[in-house]
């Protein structure tokens, strides 16, 4: 398995880190830092994550890490990082 990210989950990252860093640069740099990493554990475990559903047939997939949703797409032997973003705001 490999984790690839998609062009709009990369622009979530760096929506993510424009909004924190203006507070605190060290603590956005750590958030997205930990959002980057937290996908390596699906290599090992693709179907960690809680299937969603509406998006059937495909096979998308959701973890949180901390206080995000990170959404994922399982095809063959590659997980796509489709979205991020923080559970609070409103999608």
């Amino acid at each position: 398995m490999q984790a690839k990210w998609t062009s709009k989950a990369l622009g979530d990252l760096a929506r993510l880190f424009e909004f924190l860093a203006p507070v605190n640069r060290r603590a956005a740099a750590r958030t997205v830092l930990s959002l980057t990493t937290a996908p390596t554990r699906l290599i090992e475990q693709p179907r960690l994550g809680e299937k969603l559903e509406e998006f059937a047939p495909r096979e998308v997939r959701r973890i949180l890490v901390g206080h995000y949703e990170i959404r994922y797409e399982i095809q063959q032997s590659t997980i796509y990082v489709l979205r991020v973003w923080h559970t609070r705001e409103d999608r």
